[in-house]
């Protein structure tokens, strides 16, 4: 079997979409499927409409003598996907890891709703957030298979009008961290979080929550958070900070390589998450991997990882009374951190390499059939 990988993000880009379609190339072929990767990143350099044009052409040539197109996205490379595929007719495979409409709606066109309450139908949103939902329908509607990493994922697409034999639920994989040399933050105690700064990771309401609890509690006066990454909110969350004065223990620490985002969580007493939507939580297992305990938002695929008061707490998302329980707990119960750090080291067992290299080919080759 020979396999084309259009991707957006793959190495030296970060992200989800490179480890993974990376993992692909060095894997699969030691498992008899050939792989080659068209990547996005090849053509960025140009302007928006030529680039798009030139990687629908790349996507044509390369993908000629294959017998699969999987692309790892519904829009951006999924489209050029498609429209190669119409003239090449292979089998074409999409992997589902978010609703780009969505993103893209409450990033620029003022959509307000959370993902599970976001219509199919986008019209009242106007002519562009409209014309990217039907190509990310037409894409997936035309898929012969479709790969989700959270059954959470799958009941979204499903909403799509695409049938449930056709949608495919593989957990990414997670590779153990072997060793990691702790970054202590500061002093003690600490929260960390991560995430790209964008409107539903809910940062305003784990501020405030960190602010009530410093003054609510002495054992917490000296609480620090600091948040890595970086995103088209970080002026608004530098603005909310120095508003409320607390520049002194919240720290925006931008983006960090992916070792240093690993010594900071790994220095760090409580992992925290208070995100509204998550297709399937990959921080969450590298919290796991070096110890940290967790809290994060009953939402999107994290239930699919976490089992609330067990290998972390799961609370509703910006509920800040909610929030603010959960972090007095864990915060003040050792033995609560100690049992969370060896469940969640456990859990990461369900997401080894070996079990979804295999059932991705499994799963490929079926489409094949």
């Amino acid at each position: 079997m020979r396999i084309v990988i259009a991707t957006g993000l793959y190495p030296p880009d970060f992200g989800g979409p490179a480890t993974y379609s990376k993992l692909l190339y060095d894997e699969l072929p030691k498992r008899d499927v050939e792989v080659d990767v068209v990547a996005f990143g090849s053509v960025r350099t140009y302007p928006n409409v030529l680039r798009q044009i030139i990687f629908w052409l790349m996507i044509l040539w390369r993908a000629r003598k294959a017998d699969m197109i999987y692309a790892q996205d519904t829009v951006s490379v999924g489209w050029p996907s498609f429209f190669a595929n119409l003239f090449l007719r292979k089998k074409f495979v999409v992997k589902v890891v978010g609703d780009y409409v969505w993103e893209q709606g409450v990033q620029r066109f003022g959509v307000t709703e959370m993902l599970d309450d976001f219509p199919v139908s986008v019209k009242k949103y106007g002519l562009w957030l409209s014309f990217l939902r039907m190509l990310q329908l037409l894409v997936v509607r035309h898929a012969d298979m479709i790969i989700t990493p959270s059954e959470y994922l799958k009941r979204i697409v499903l909403k799509w009008d695409v049938s449930d034999e056709k949608v495919h639920v593989i957990y990414n994989s997670f590779d153990q961290v072997q060793s990691i040399e702790s970054l202590s933050i500061s002093g003690t105690p600490s929260l960390i979080s991560v995430g790209r700064l964008v409107p539903w990771k809910g940062f305003k309401v784990l501020i405030d929550t960190v602010i009530r609890l410093r003054t609510s509690f002495t054992d917490f006066k000296n609480l620090e958070l600091s948040i890595i990454g970086d995103g088209p909110d970080r002026e608004a969350l530098e603005r909310y900070i120095a508003q409320h004065s607390c520049e002194d223990y919240v720290h925006l620490l931008g983006r960090m390589s992916h070792d240093a985002v690993l010594r900071h969580m790994a220095g760090a007493d409580v992992f925290v998450l208070n995100t509204g939507y998550e297709g399937l939580p990959h921080i969450v297992l590298e919290a796991f991997a070096v110890g940290t305990p967790v809290v994060t938002t009953h939402v999107g695929g994290n239930g699919e990882v976490i089992t609330s008061g067990e290998n972390g707490f799961l609370v509703p998302y910006n509920d800040s009374d909610a929030l603010y329980t959960a972090l007095i707990h864990i915060l003040s119960d050792t033995d609560i951190q100690k049992g969370f750090s060896t469940k969640g080291k456990e859990t990461l067992t369900r997401f080894s390499k070996e079990r979804m290299l295999t059932k991705t080919i499994e799963t490929l080759k079926k489409a094949c059939i």
